[in-house]
Parts: structure tokens; sequence; C-alpha cells
């Protein structure tokens, strides 16, 4: 019987150093709620380090996009910084994190010792390193969606579609990424509409100008090919 495979996202935010201590704290606070949903919804589990690095392990690798995506357009929502002062925070309303999904066995997984490790970790890791730009002066942002695993046709279509994703993304205002986070979460149209206030011809709109059609498409093609690994 092989190893059970599983997907560790891990996440670097981008000029985190641009946030003040009070917009730092109301990021730390959303992200817990945001934890928390995500374990409801996709049964991960889900840890901040140090304040501007995440990880989060997602049991079924099939749900690895969704749970990244998730996460993204999360952050990407939430209206921390009002005016932006500078470059650097500039780029973090722009990008906010840098996400990497690293698939394979986890050896030892504890939540209640607080312990995950293994390949899906070290590659998921790997990858946010190798792409960090801490205590860089000039900060250039290509892409911040990555994928890593053994196998290098799967790593290969992945990256694809994550780089038009990311794309998607990067010109996404704050209540298009609202409404991506809310559909990703299961929500309905009407049911968006009502917790956001607005009529559902308005929720259609930001889903189509922000692209969640392809973005729909693409988890849905991601959860299949991952959907026989285990």
């Amino acid at each position: 019987m092989k190893d059970k495979q599983h997907i560790v996202i891990s996440g670097d935010f981008i000029a985190y150093t641009s946030l003040s201590t009070d917009e730092k704290k109301i990021l730390e606070q959303s992200l817990y709620k945001l934890f928390d949903q995500l374990q409801e919804k996709f049964d991960t589990f889900s840890r901040l380090i140090k304040g501007d690095y995440l990880e989060c392990v997602v049991p079924d690798p099939a749900n690895g996009l969704s749970v990244m995506l998730a996460i993204k357009t999360f952050i990407k929502s939430l209206e921390i910084e009002d005016k932006p002062e500078n470059n650097r925070s500039k780029v973090f309303q722009t990008y906010s994190i840098r996400l990497a999904m690293g698939l394979g066995t986890l050896d030892r997984f504890d939540i209640t010792n607080n312990i995950i490790d293994g390949d899906a970790i070290y590659r998921s890791g790997r990858a946010i390193s190798d792409e960090s730009t801490h205590n860089k002066e000039r900060m250039v942002i290509k892409n911040t969606l990555f994928f890593s695993s053994d196998n290098e046709e799967l790593t290969f279509n992945i990256e694809t579609i994550l780089a038009l994703l990311d794309h998607l993304l990067a010109r996404a205002t704050s209540r298009q990424n609202e409404v991506l986070f809310l559909k990703i979460m299961g929500n309905s149209e009407k049911t968006i509409a009502k917790q956001l206030s607005v009529s559902q011809s308005s929720i259609n709109q930001h889903s189509t100008a922000s692209g969640w059609n392809g973005m729909d498409k693409s988890i849905r093609y991601f959860s299949h090919l991952l959907s026989t690994l285990n």
C-alpha cells in the first residue's frame, strides 16, 4: 500500500514590514478566523509562524487549489492599509502573500504537539524560500503561486494554471476578492449578495470581472487530477 499523499501550503507575506503594528494585529486576528473556516470546510490544520509565515496541511490533495485560492483571496480582500505610503505598501496590497503547494508524504503529522514533518512540507518550504524577497531592496514579483511534486508532468500542468490565476488575482479589487473567497467556500451568489448587502447582479458582475469562470474550471481540473492519489 502506497503512503498517503498530503498537500502542505506554505505562505510568506510580501512586504510584511510595510504594515504597522496595529495592521499586523488585524491581519493576525483575521487569519485565525480564516484557519477556523478552512478547518471546518476542508479539514485542514493551519498555523501562523512569526507573524509573517503560515503553513497549512490539506489532508485531501484534491482540495489543495481551493485552499490555496481561499487563503489568497481572503487576504487580498482585507483592506488593512487605507492609504499606502510607499511602494512596499502598494506591493502588499497588490500581491499580499506568496503561496506554495508541496505534494508528498508526511512522516509525522501530530496536531497535538504541533509537528509537521515530511516531503510535502519540505517541498512547499523550499519553493517559498527560493522566491523570498526578504531583505531585498528591489522586489521583482513575477509569480506568487507555486506547486512542487516529484511528478514533473503534473508540476508543469499545475504551474501553468497557477501562472494564469496569478495574473487574474493581481488585478482583482478587494471586493472582487471577497466575492471570490465566498464562492470558493461554497456560497451561492444569492447567499453572498445577502451577506454583503448588495444585489445578486452586483455579485455576478464582480464574479465575471475577476474571472471566476476560469478559476472555477481550474479548481475542478485540479481536483480531478489529484483525486486519484490516495
